[in-house]
Parts: structure tokens; C-alpha cells; sequence
């Protein structure tokens, strides 16, 4: 399941993403973000991973469609977790995207809101 942890200065967002995703938290959630990107313009967004427990089939998917619709809608982007796979993830999408994407340790969780903020 998808949480709004925060908004801030318009453009500042932190969501927490917890569980197994599914196709309905992407249709629940997603429109939400889209909103907040369609009157805000591009985004700097903290995905909290803690509890996260990875995708359904259909739900990756749906992660995929979002990113490429939003590809350059994004100007940070911070994933704070605890895996190994996580910190890989967040270095190749810095590398893919127009957007700066780092990670953060759990523990530096405070650093990742005010890096985006910065």
C-alpha cells in the first residue's frame, strides 16, 4: 500500500510504500500523484521503503507505465531503505533519469527529506 507521508513547499513529497504493491494501490494512489504533479510541475519525491515487500506481476507494471509517463516529471528523487537491491535500484535510475536519485539508509532518513528539499 501506497501513504502520503508529507507535502511541503508545493513540489516536496514523501510517500511510504509498504507491503506487497498491488494493481489496486497503483489506481487507488497514482492519480493522487499525478494531481499533485499536474498543478505543481515537476516533483521532489522520498519513497520510504521500509516494509516494503515488493510488486505483484501487474502492479510492476504498473510502476513501469507511471515512470515512463512521468520520465520528466521528477527533479529528485530519494529512496530511503534497508536492501542491497534497493540502494542498485536507486544508482541505475540516477543514471537513467533526468532526475537526481539517491538512497539513503534508514537511519539517514532525516538526511534524504532535507536533501530533496535542498
Amino acid at each position: 500500500m501506497f501513504e502520503l507521508l508529507a507535502q511541503n513547499a508545493a513540489n516536496v513529497i514523501g510517500i511510504k510504500a509498504t507491503g506487497r504493491l498491488s494493481d489496486a494501490d497503483y489506481r487507488e494512489f497514482m492519480p493522487r500523484l499525478e494531481a499533485i504533479i499536474d498543478e505543481f510541475g515537476p516533483l521532489r519525491l522520498l519513497v520510504d521503503l521500509e516494509g516494503f515487500e515488493g510488486w505483484d506481476l501487474r502492479a510492476a507494471w504498473d510502476d513501469l507505465a507511471f515512470g515512463v509517463k512521468h520520465w520528466g516529471d521528477f527533479k529528485r528523487l530519494a529512496l530511503v531503505g534497508d536492501r542491497a537491491w534497493e540502494e542498485m535500484a536507486a544508482r541505475a535510475m540516477d543514471r537513467l533519469m533526468p532526475a537526481q536519485v539517491r538512497y539513503f539508509d534508514l537511519s539517514e532518513r532525516d538526511a534524504a527529506w532535507e536533501w530533496i528539499a535542498a
